[in-house]
């Protein structure tokens, strides 16, 4: 089966069950609260925010949904991580607990001072 390549992240979230689609809703809200000048991509095919680079990346799967912040958005915020399954730019919200939505502002926040000040220098 050939996998589908998305246009933007309307269509990525049509792609998912009603529960599954609004988590992602509520996650796109997030960032649009803390970066509303960022622009909505799709990079790697999955949905991101860009500010001059991608700030973060978000996806969904079958038991989690996947937030990316490169390697210094973990790095940052370790201590919050750790109830999580985390990579080294990846972390896993599973499905089957509440969002840490809070966590995703501060993230976020960290990534859009992180791009801005190395773009600054």
């Amino acid at each position: 089966m050939e996998k589908k390549t998305y246009q933007n992240i309307d269509e990525y979230v049509a792609d998912f069950s009603d529960e599954v689609a609004a988590l992602l809703n509520q996650i796109r809200q997030c960032i649009k609260e803390v970066v509303p000048n960022a622009e909505e991509v799709i990079s790697y095919n999955m949905p991101a925010f860009k500010q001059k680079k991608v700030l973060v990346y978000f996806a969904a799967f079958k038991n989690h949904i996947g937030f990316y912040a490169l390697p210094s958005g973990n790095v940052a915020f370790q201590e919050e991580l750790l109830k999580y399954k985390v990579g080294k730019g990846s972390i896993q919200f599973p499905l089957n607990q509440p969002i840490p939505f809070d966590l995703i502002k501060k993230i976020v926040a960290f990534r859009e001072e992180e791009v801005e000040h190395k773009s600054n220098k």
